[in-house]
């Protein structure tokens, strides 16, 4: 953690002092995009289980949709998403069910941890599940 402070610190007093322009992300000075996401109650066998998905320039890692998964959180970051961020506590969400499914990450992700509960309990979780596809499996309660 020290470490990386310290880059930040010489690499914005070095973008300042040289107009270099930008300091990049502290997300380039700090650990890999390595999730793992577990899935457990989907009803579908091949669903279910613990994968590991690894976007740290080429996807990778045995998640069954590595690729597609990258992809789709590289897209909401460029779009200023936080697609971890749980529902607020004041939501109105639906009341509908979609389904026993539950899913977890855990890891790193654009330079910070992770750690990030999901489930399809209601309009407002099943709307959040579906934002994280293929991340998260395709479930249909």
């Amino acid at each position: 953690m020290l470490r990386r402070l310290v880059l930040a610190t010489l690499a914005t007093t070095a973008a300042g002092a040289t107009g270099l322009g930008p300091v990049p992300p502290l997300s380039l000075l700090s650990s890999p995009d390595v999730l793992t996401v577990t899935i457990s109650k989907s009803g579908h066998p091949k669903a279910d289980g613990t994968f590991r998905l690894d976007c740290d320039g080429k996807a990778g890692g045995d998640h069954p949709a590595a690729v597609h998964a990258c992809a789709r959180l590289d897209t909401l970051a460029k779009e200023g998403q936080d697609p971890f961020e749980p529902v607020t506590k004041d939501a109105l969400c639906g009341q509908q069910h979609g389904g026993p499914v539950v899913a977890r990450i855990t890891g790193d992700w654009r330079g910070r941890s992770v750690d990030a509960r999901f489930s399809r309990a209601n309009g407002c979780e099943i709307d959040r599940w579906e934002n994280l596809e293929p991340v998260l499996p395709r479930v249909r309660g």
